[in-house]
């Protein structure tokens, strides 16, 4: 019986194996941690198939038993890691010691044998739990732990619209995992894995699909699909930007410099507004933003923190143009036309360039409604 569903899993992780390799909308910094995972999962199953399998009197068997306990016991944990990696690739390098309980339950787990720390095989080959299995125990719930609050973490930090189907993901992978914890032979620990990697992949591909490949903000899909997720009731502001001279800027210093141009813009719009504004590259040289905030005064102090930061970087040395904007705030309990919405802050952003395009001088307006 477990065999097939053995098989099943094994082929499953294959194919994914398979997607990772030819994806081209995965961001190519989440295939490795993705392919260490699959690799880590795939050697967990063997390793839990090999026990399943040894763990018969067998005194011929004994040794393989051993070994695929320890295997099984010393990489477990990782697996959460593995997934978090899939998130923030960096983590580990500013945080190496979050590895610390996993080697702790890796060193216990090899000298199991001897010890009978975490598990124990006896002369009769014959598996039990150890005197301090509650190390593996408590080992692997830390790092599930872990995962939850690097989850957290990293979606708020990135402003991830998907946070919530991340956390539903961890969740489903703790629980899934901690049923064969409480129930030893009900083996469903890595049928949990194997589904919630192939969850992730589709999770993930479609979240980096929403990626602009040149600023790394979200491209106009992501911006058409977060408009249709607008309420009437929900009050919103919408900022619309625009490079200015940008054409004479690819005609003058070339289309590789204009794309730098835009990359240099893009990271000062969003170093500029916080995490209450989710930035859009629309298309070309235009950028949008759409934020809950609806104060205006806070928007034009964003609105003149980037043009200060624009200058700055002219100040030194950098060739970079003016950006003009325009904003249009809904404060919601009526009919919302987007289509409105949009033309008043892009009527505002014309007339601003209007009045002040060209030069290097920042010139400050500011639109009221």
């Amino acid at each position: 019986m477990y065999i097939a569903t053995y098989i099943v899993d094994i082929a499953a992780l294959f194919y994914l194996m398979g997607l990772l390799y030819s994806s081209t909308n995965l961001n190519m910094q989440r295939k490795q941690p993705f392919l260490i995972a699959i690799i880590l999962t795939i050697v967990m199953i063997l390793s839990e198939s090999g026990t399943i399998h040894t763990n018969n009197g067998s005194l011929n068997l004994r040794v393989t038993n051993i070994f695929c306990n320890v295997l099984g016991f010393s990489l477990a944990p990782l697996i959460p890691i593995a997934i978090i990696l899939i998130f923030d690739r960096m983590i580990l390098k500013s945080r190496k010691y979050l590895l610390i309980p996993t080697l702790i339950n890796i060193v216990a787990a090899v000298f199991s044998p001897i010890f009978k720390f975490i598990f124990y095989v006896d002369a009769h080959n014959q598996y039990s739990r150890g005197d301090y299995f509650f190390v593996f125990i408590i080992v692997y719930t830390i790092n599930l732990l872990i995962l939850v609050i690097i989850t957290i973490e990293v979606g708020k930090k990135n402003n991830y619209p998907i946070i919530g189907k991340m956390l539903s993901l961890s969740v489903f992978t703790i629980i899934g995992t901690s049923i064969q914890i409480v129930y030893p032979f009900v083996y469903s620990t890595w049928h949990c894995v194997t589904v919630a990697l192939l969850m992730y992949y589709l999770l993930m591909s479609e979240f980096d699909s929403s990626f602009d490949t040149l600023t790394s903000l979200f491209n106009r899909a992501a911006f058409d699909k977060a408009i249709k997720h607008i309420g009437e009731a929900k009050s919103f502001s919408l900022i619309i930007l625009d490079i200015n001279d940008f054409k004479m800027i690819n005609d003058t210093y070339g289309h590789d410099y204009g794309d730098v141009v835009i990359k240099e813009v893009a990271a000062i719009i969003r170093k500029s507004f916080n995490k209450n504004y989710t930035c859009y590259r629309f298309g070309g040289d235009e950028f949008s933003i759409i934020s809950n905030e609806t104060e205006q005064e806070k928007i034009e102090y964003h609105l003149r923190l980037m043009t200060d930061n624009l200058s700055k970087m002219r100040e030194e040395g950098t060739l970079l143009p003016t950006v003009s904007y325009g904003y249009s705030i809904f404060r919601g309990g009526e009919k919302l036309d987007f289509n409105k919405i949009l033309k008043e802050a892009d009527g505002q952003m014309y007339q601003y360039k209007k009045i002040h395009k060209g030069g290097v001088r920042i010139l400050e307006v500011v639109f009221l409604f």
